[in-house]
C-alpha cells in the first residue's frame, strides 16, 4: 500500500475518533430531556450516559489499533506479530462493543419511560450490533490469515 493511502487512512482514523468524541460530548446538552439541565445534572444524575461513555472504551481502543495497524503496514512490518495482535485486539474490541450495545438495547427496552417510544433507539443498536459483528467477523478472517503467513515466514527465517 502506498504511503499516501495509509496516511490518509489514518487522518480518517482520527476524525472519526474526533467526531464521536465530539458528539458524545455535545449530544447531551441538546437531548430533550436536558436541555434546560445543568452540567451537573447532565452528567451525574444519569447512569444510562456514563454507561454510554464507559462503554465507548472499547471503540476508540479499536480505533487506536486500527490507526497502528495502519502505520505497521506504512512501515512495511504488516507480516509482523504486531500487526496480528493489533487485529486481535481490533477483533476483541469489536466483540465487546457489540455485547455492549446490545445490553443498552436491553436496559432501554426495560426501563424506557412508558409514553416513550424506543423503537428508534432499538433500530439504531441493531444497526450497530451487525456492523460490530461484521468487523469482528473481517478481523478475525484478517488475524487468522496474517498469523499464518507471520508463521511461514518465522519458519522460512529459521531455515535459511
Amino acid at each position: 500500500m502506498k504511503k499516501g493511502s495509509t496516511i490518509f487512512l489514518q487522518v480518517v482514523i482520527v476524525l472519526v475518533g474526533t467526531i464521536v468524541l465530539t458528539l458524545m460530548l455535545w449530544e447531551p446538552h441538546v437531548e430533550g430531556r436536558n436541555v434546560h439541565a445543568t452540567f451537573f445534572q447532565i452528567y451525574f444524575k444519569d447512569p444510562f450516559l456514563a454507561y454510554v461513555y464507559v462503554a465507548s472504551i472499547s471503540f476508540f481502543i479499536a480505533l487506536f489499533q486500527a490507526f497502528k495497524l495502519l502505520g505497521y503496514i506504512r512501515q512495511n512490518k504488516v507480516f509482523s506479530q504486531a500487526a496480528v495482535n493489533a487485529l486481535r485486539t481490533i477483533k476483541y474490541c469489536t466483540i465487546i462493543q457489540s455485547i455492549l450495545i446490545v445490553l443498552a438495547a436491553l436496559y432501554i427496552m426495560i426501563f424506557h419511560a412508558r409514553d416513550d417510544d424506543p423503537a428508534g433507539f432499538i433500530a439504531l443498536c441493531v444497526v450497530a450490533t451487525f456492523i460490530s459483528v461484521v468487523i469482528a467477523t473481517a478481523a478475525a478472517v484478517f488475524e487468522r490469515t496474517l498469523q499464518k503467513a507471520v508463521d511461514i515466514k518465522s519458519e522460512h527465517d529459521l531455515t535459511v
